[in-house]
C-alpha cells in the first residue's frame, strides 16, 4: 500500500522566502516600502519603469564617452611625454658629441688659419726681397757678391714655397691643376666599334680571324701527312 502524501515534503521554504523578500520590478517604491508585491504593474508604471532605464544607459553611455576621451587625453599625454623623454637623450647625445667635434674643428681651423697667415706674411717678405733685386745696378766689380746674394734671396724663398706646398695642399693643387690635361676624345674607329651590336662584333671578329684559322689548318695537315 502506497504511503500517504504529504505536500510540505516538496516545498522549499528557503526559496519561497528568499523569493516574497524579492520586490518586484515594475512595482511602485511606496508599494515596495509597504510589502505590496503582488499587484500587476500597469501600462503607466512599465512606461515610467522604461525611461528610467533608458535615462540610466544614457547617463552609463555618457559616462563611457567621457571615460574614452579621459583615457585618449591621458594616452596623448603619455605619448608626448615619451616623445620627450626620448627627444631629450637623443638631442643631447648628438649636441655633446657635436660640441666635441666643432671644438676640435675649429681648433684645428684656428691653427692652420694662424699658420697661413705666418706662411703669407713670409710669402710677401719674400716676394719683396726678390723684387728689390735690380740687375741694372751690378758692376763688374760687384757682380760676384750681388749675384750670391741674389741667388740666395731666391733659394729661401724656394725653401719657404716647398714647406708651405706641404702643408697647403691648395698650393700644389693649383699647380697640379695647370699640369693636368684633358684625356683625348675618342678616335673614329673607337666610335665606330662602340656603335657596333653584338652580332655585328662577332662577324668582325670572325673576318678578322678566319685567315688565321686557315693557316693553322694547313699547317695541321702538313704536319700529320708528313
Amino acid at each position: 500500500m502506497a504511503a500517504n502524501f504529504d505536500p510540505s515534503e516538496f516545498i522549499d521554504d528557503d526559496f519561497q522566502a528568499e523569493r516574497k523578500a524579492q520586490p518586484n520590478p515594475f512595482s511602485s517604491p511606496a508599494a515596495a516600502a509597504t510589502g505590496e508585491t503582488s499587484r500587476a504593474p500597469s501600462r503607466e508604471e512599465v512606461e515610467t519603469r522604461v525611461t528610467e532605464m533608458q535615462q540610466k544607459l544614457t547617463e552609463l553611455r555618457q559616462a563611457q564617452q567621457d571615460l574614452e576621451r579621459e583615457r585618449s587625453a591621458l594616452e596623448e599625454l603619455r605619448r608626448r611625454q615619451m616623445e620627450f623623454t626620448t627627444g631629450r637623450q637623443e638631442m643631447l647625445q648628438h649636441l655633446t658629441r657635436g660640441v666635441g667635434l666643432l671644438e676640435e674643428a675649429e681648433f684645428t681651423a684656428r691653427r692652420d688659419a694662424e699658420q697661413m697667415a705666418k706662411t703669407l706674411a713670409e710669402f710677401r717678405d719674400h716676394l719683396l726681397k726678390i723684387q728689390a733685386v735690380q740687375e741694372d745696378t751690378w758692376s763688374k766689380d760687384n757682380l760676384n757678391v750681388e749675384l750670391t746674394r741674389a741667388l740666395t734671396t731666391i733659394e729661401n724663398a724656394r725653401m719657404e714655397w716647398n714647406a708651405a706646398r706641404l702643408k697647403f695642399p691648395v698650393l700644389s693643387g693649383a699647380a697640379g691643376a695647370e699640369g693636368t690635361q684633358a684625356p683625348a676624345p675618342d678616335s673614329p674607329a673607337l666610335q665606330w666599334f662602340q656603335q657596333l651590336t653584338f652580332g655585328e662584333l662577332c662577324k668582325v671578329g670572325l673576318a678578322l680571324t678566319w685567315p688565321l684559322v686557315l693557316t693553322a689548318g694547313a699547317l695541321f695537315l702538313v704536319w700529320w701527312f708528313r
